[in-house]
């Protein structure tokens, strides 16, 4: 394996330096001459109109009391987010190795709670402060980045210097156990979630809401029509968010062709939490995607408490069927293949120790009557098989089993988490089932966090290394192996939220 490039290139750092600098200054001076003009606006309010005026002063839901909607605005609270992420990938000897180190940094402000409604708004902006070449090439097998490229934006890797996004943009409103939130959003839903692995996570578009009814049962729901995946600047029409990452093969073994294809204005989901125990937890879960598929998903879990341990059961059984054409009439455009269904069934057994340890056993088998579908724009996997950098959407005849052990050091703020599985795949020339070519593989993830307390409170440090074995026959065609098998992974994470 190549050495990997830890350092940043001295030439250029300077002046991305320089330009981040210049960043962080604007919003320092934004935030600055905010308060300054609220302090400036207190003060001249108090010389023109007492504060105790009944003619300036109106009161929200929470008894408090506002002279005017400026002071109602300025009572609002702002939170800031910094982070800087390092990756790098070694392949196998021959092909190509890749780094990227990138920073960025956001704003967010929510206003005061009035009535039971809160705005609230946010932007983050990005820089590739030193990367190898994420727009070339591997010269053996044709193919591009995979990894860092998902740092920045994945539809414009030559882009280095300003990669901004508008986040949040969203009116919420809260009453008793009703939560709803309608425009630009963070969701964390089972199919739709940040998959928070890169700079920024993904962010939807639409209205959202739960429902709580006692301790015993929630209700979920939500409809949405627009995303903003990970690792892209832009917002998109539901349909149109399909097909950015790679598409890889159709069914027939073609190169899929749905990017900006997808006739789909909107989806919905619905989901029920209820406990009729506390021991016990039901979960139902169901996402329809307009003219593409939908999606089900039942999770049952019990919790055996003894003195001072525990005993985890979970089990998880997932249907989807295509729905209309697919995505698209044309046979070529289609995200799903017509008429087709797949079954999953998954398993966790969990021993664990609360605050302290666990260890995990997990199972999933995807069916072979089909490919599992879902935008991989959207979120991870939600198989309990699930590990840091790989997913086993897009593959039908599935066997994967893992083994997980995690720790809480007792006195530090240190956590710890190691793990190893088998996923058996179909053949990747099997594109029926295999819709992105790739071999069986081990897997092996070993993590480490820290998050201080006091002071330091809001740090956070994150250190990820993978490794992939392959495990499959690939018939010496490297394609199958560059960027899925045979490679580590690294991950240095430090970021900082206030």
């Amino acid at each position: 394996m190549n050495r990997l490039p830890f350092f940043i290139d001295q030439s250029c750092a300077a002046t991305k330096a320089s330009i981040i600098y210049k960043k962080i200054r604007f919003i320092l001076i934004l935030i600055a001459g905010f308060f300054s003009a609220s302090i400036q606006a207190q003060q001249e309010d108090n010389h023109v109109i007492p504060a105790t005026s009944e003619k300036s002063e109106f009161h929200s839901d929470s008894n408090h009391t506002y002279k005017n909607v400026a002071d109602f605005f300025r009572k609002g609270e702002f939170e800031g987010h910094g982070r800087y992420f390092f990756m790098a990938t070694d392949n196998s000897h021959g092909l190509t190795d890749s780094h990227a180190h990138a920073f960025g940094m956001g704003i967010g402000y929510s206003s005061p709670q009035f009535y039971g409604f809160t705005i609230t708004m946010s932007g983050f902006f990005i820089y590739n402060l030193n990367s190898s070449n994420l727009a070339a090439k591997d010269p053996i097998t044709g193919q591009r980045n995979r990894y860092e490229i998902g740092l920045f934006d994945v539809q414009n890797p030559h882009n280095h210097h300003d990669l901004d996004r508008l986040e949040d943009l969203n009116i919420q409103y809260k009453y008793k156990g009703l939560k709803l939130k309608f425009g630009k959003q963070h969701i964390n839903s089972v199919f739709i979630n940040p998959q928070d692995g890169r700079m920024r996570p993904t962010l939807v578009e639409g209205i959202t809401g739960t429902f709580s009814s006692g301790n015993h049962l929630k209700f979920h729901g939500g409809w949405l029509y627009g995303a903003s995946p990970r690792s892209t600047v832009k917002w998109f029409q539901i349909g149109n968010s399909v097909g950015i990452y790679p598409e890889g093969l159709s069914a027939d073994g073609s190169p899929s062709q749905y990017s900006q294809q997808v006739k789909s204005k909107w989806l919905h989901y619905a989901g029920i939490e209820y406990k009729p125990v506390k021991s016990v937890r039901l979960f139902l879960w169901n996402q329809y995607f307009e003219n593409v598929n939908n999606t089900m998903m039942f999770q049952p879990e019990w919790t055996i408490k003894a003195e001072k341990t525990e005993l985890f059961l979970g089990a998880q059984y997932i249907r989807q069927n295509t729905l209309g054409d697919g995505g698209n009439r044309e046979a070529s455009l289609r995200y799903a293949e017509k008429g087709s269904y797949v079954d999953i069934f998954g398993g966790r057994l969990e021993y664990r120790k609360p605050n302290r340890w666990a260890i995990q056993l997990n199972y999933t088998n995807i069916g072979s009557t089909g490919r599992f579908l879902m935008p991989r724009e959207w979120g991870r996997d939600p198989f309990f098989t699930f590990m840091p950098r790989e997913r086993n959407e897009g593959y039908g005849d599935i066997k994967a089993i893992n083994l997980v052990l995690s720790a809480q050091h007792k006195k530090l703020p240190l956590f710890a988490r190691v793990g190893a599985g088998r996923y058996d795949l179909p053949d990747p020339k099997n594109a029926s089932l295999n819709k992105y070519g790739f071999p069986s593989y081990y897997h092996y993830i070993a993590e480490v966090k820290f998050k201080p307390k006091g002071f330091m409170e809001g740090l956070e440090l994150m250190l990820l290394t993978v490794y992939k074995k392959g495990l499959g026959e690939t018939g010496g065609n490297l394609k199958y192996v560059y960027n899925k098998v045979d490679l580590f992974n690294y991950n240095l994470i430090v970021q900082y939220s206030f």
